[in-house]
């Protein structure tokens, strides 16, 4: 193991093969380039781990030879617990605690510190789930700077040395049974968005990246969702889209106007998916009993696109399925196929994405629940499970299992991030980087 010590490193700017936010350059875990080692394991292909202070699931994310990642620490604070779910209240103590929030900027090629920010000290305004972080909403960069959110706590804006360029408290607002919050921001040119669905006073805003100036701000008739904006690059436009439980929302994201809306139901944490023709949102079931829904938009809609009575699809809606289930990955779209997988147990859905008729569905092997949403790279599948179990497999509309990688270390709640030859995996303790040293040795 190799223990956070201070680098210093030239300064580092977005390029093709960074992982600059939540799900990576696009939201959608797609890996344009590099290669990763089939096989590793604690003894084979980690070519560092450094241990974290404190607690968070917010992913990494790369720019150049930088990463940057956040973290809530607390002497006081327990592990989240793995195996409860549901009902389950927020730990109701934590807001007796002390933490202190931080930004950590490492260096890639060793996990080296090259800067750590600590941007408040204090209790807690609200609870969180037993599972939860106050840190696990994953940072954003465009390679200028790096904006890390904490949900009720406030939103820091740093440039990649470290220099803080401006903060803003976006208001505290209760969330469902105290369980926290999740959604991550998203940079678009001069534009960070942020996506507030809460018990009070939910809202999606637009700030000025290089101010933190309020641009546009829009309120939201939801309670509370864990998802994260995702922006729809379409063969028709760019949309903001927004999932909640009651309404899937398009926004323009210069200003904020409303493109289109759909009814839901339940709630999510998942954040929407799509390419050059559809758009893929997907609720789960809530604890009320309202059921989730899976439904395939196609590009261009308009106005109130909710689907009527019994119908299942429409001239904007292609297809719809109902679904009882509980998740929390993020949905993987490849090569026509639409993989999802449940939060318990590593059932894994595979569909065809044109018409929503199930390809296939398994269990994975060996594996336990999925938090972290699944990635593509180099034509294959890689699922990350609870326990840090990697199920890699081959695309399409059958099962091909390649093999399966393990990390002994506890919890791992994290989505992954890929830059090049380089995979990073957050456990509760540890950041690994997973290379194949033949691949280093050639740079």
């Amino acid at each position: 193991m190799i223990w956070l010590t201070i680098l210093t490193l030239l300064p580092a700017a977005a390029s093709a093969g960074d992982w600059t936010q939540f799900r990576g350059p696009r939201g959608d875990g797609l890996v344009e380039e590099g290669k990763l080692p089939e096989r590793w394991s604690e003894q084979s292909n980690v070519a560092w781990k450094v241990a974290l202070p404190g607690r968070g699931w917010s992913q990494p994310i790369v720019a150049g030879n930088k990463i940057f990642i956040t973290t809530a620490v607390s002497d006081q604070e327990e592990k989240p617990r793995r195996g409860e779910m549901g009902i389950t209240p927020g730990a109701a103590d934590s807001r007796q605690h002390l933490y202190r929030w931080k930004v950590l900027c490492l260096a890639a090629d060793s996990g080296d510190v090259v800067w750590e920010k600590t941007v408040h000290e204090g209790k807690p305004k609200f609870g969180k789930h037993r599972t939860n972080t106050y840190a696990s909403e994953t940072p954003a960069t465009d390679g200028e700077v790096v904006v890390a959110y904490f949900g009720m706590t406030g939103i820091w804006c740093f440039d990649l040395e470290g220099n803080q360029k401006w903060t803003k408290d976006l208001g505290a607002f209760p969330t469902q049974a105290n369980w926290g919050t999740g959604s991550s921001p998203v940079i678009h040119d001069n534009a960070v968005f942020v996506q507030c669905d809460n018990e009070k006073s939910s809202f999606l805003v637009a700030l000025d990246k290089r101010t933190g100036d309020e641009l546009w701000r829009k309120p939201r008739d939801e309670k509370t969702n864990w998802s994260t904006p995702y922006l729809w690059k379409n063969k028709v436009r760019t949309e903001l889209v927004a999932a909640g439980g009651r309404k899937m929302r398009s926004y323009a994201p210069d200003t904020g106007d409303l493109l289109w809306e759909m009814e839901g139901s339940g709630r999510t944490s998942l954040t929407p998916v799509g390419n050059d023709e559809m758009l893929y949102v997907d609720s789960v079931a809530s604890f009320q009993g309202s059921p989730g829904r899976l439904a395939a938009i196609r590009a261009g809609a308009d106005g109130d696109i909710s689907l009527k009575g019994n119908e299942k699809s429409s001239d904007a809606v292609a297809w719809s399925i109902i679904l009882n289930s509980y998740r929390n990955a993020s949905p993987l779209l490849y090569a026509d196929c639409l993989y999802m997988v449940e939060q318990h147990h590593g059932v894994m859905r595979c569909y065809d994405a044109r018409t929503g008729k199930v390809n296939y569905q398994m269990r994975l092997p060996e594996a336990t629940g999925c938090n972290a949403s699944p990635w593509v790279m180099g034509n294959r599948i890689h699922f990350l499970d609870e326990v840090g179990l990697t199920v890699i497999f081959t695309p399409g509309p059958e099962f091909h299992h390649i093999v399966s990688n393990k990390l002994e270390d506890e919890m791992f709640w994290a989505s992954a991030a890929v830059s090049g030859d380089r995979l990073f995996l957050r456990s509760i303790q540890h950041l690994y980087c997973i290379r194949d040293p033949a691949v280093a040795a050639q740079k």
